[in-house]
């Protein structure tokens, strides 16, 4: 290759270096991640990308003329955070921590001319091979917002509703927990025969699972606040802070998982919760007033 002798100022030397490091780095990340789905068709994409990641490596070290040692703490945090939160999920934050790594693809080559290859390969090639990848728990992300959101939109709303017309948490808890849990089995069971009548038999217990696990989740996370605090306004405000910080929580991921617009998707969900639960405390407010209801 020409000019790998080339002097390179203090600044190139040191773009080069972190560029070598990071796809070192990506190289032993993919490797691991390899291995570990090494009983599913996601091992060959895998290793393809590591492969790419080490050429990309090699190609760098021609210039620099020394190795470096990968970022272990990094190695660490991705695989876990695979095993954590799934495979597709992990490697897509972290492509999309590369900012950086491109903005300095793109000093580089304005000396080396090759490095344009290398940033539209980590561009095109790699991204491309990422959406192949095949994860179960991906496909039922559907059932999942659906759980979620009937959970959200519902119990948000009436455990608002509640708070104004009963004002006794032990009363609201038991009730939302009641409520709660009764819907989960019918969110769950509509799942199962809405699937069913789609034909996607082969799926619909999954889905149902999904959807009533989501459900029930979500309903126990809405309803702690009535059973640790006695205040019941205090407890509806931390109950609108869990769904918020849930909606907030299963959209990033969706967004990074299935590369959705995380901001718009963020507001039309929380607007949703937000707005029924403001109805039903009003409705609530009103019930007692007009029937003269007092727990």
């Amino acid at each position: 290759m020409e000019n790998t002798a080339l002097e390179l100022d203090e600044n190139l030397r040191k773009d080069l270096l972190n560029a070598q490091r990071n796809e070192i780095t990506e190289y032993h990340i993919y490797n691991k991640l390899a291995r570990r789905h090494k009983q599913s068709g996601n091992a060959e994409i895998l290793e393809r990308i590591a492969h790419d990641e080490h050429r990309h490596y090699r190609f760098w070290r021609e210039y620099t003329g020394k190795d470096v040692k990968p970022d272990k703490w990094k190695i660490f945090k991705f695989y876990w955070i695979a095993r954590i939160l799934g495979l597709t999920f992990s490697i897509k934050l972290m492509e999309r921590g590369e900012e950086n790594a491109q903005a300095s693809y793109h000093r580089i080559a304005n000396k080396i001319a090759e490095a344009q290859r290398i940033a539209d390969e980590e561009d095109e090639h790699e991204h491309e091979l990422i959406n192949m990848i095949d994860e179960k728990r991906l496909n039922y992300v559907g059932s999942i917002v659906l759980g979620l959101n009937d959970a959200l939109v519902e119990l948000t709303g009436a455990l608002a509703g509640l708070t104004f017309a009963l004002q006794n948490t032990q009363i609201i808890a038991l009730t939302g927990l009641i409520t709660g849990i009764a819907a989960s089995f019918s969110m769950a069971a509509s799942e199962y025969l809405s699937k069913r009548s789609e034909g996607e038999s082969e799926i619909a217990l999954q889905s149902s699972l999904y959807t009533g696990t989501a459900y029930i989740v979500t309903v126990f996370l809405l309803i702690l606040p009535f059973l640790l605090i006695t205040n019941p306004f205090i407890s509806l405000a931390i109950t609108l802070g869990i769904a918020l910080l849930i909606i907030f929580m299963f959209i990033y991921y969706v967004s990074i998982a299935k590369d959705y617009n995380f901001k718009a998707r963020f507001l039309e969900m929380a607007g949703l919760s937000l707005g029924v639960a403001v109805i039903s405390f009003f409705i609530g407010y009103a019930i007692r007033i007009f029937l003269g209801v007092d727990v």
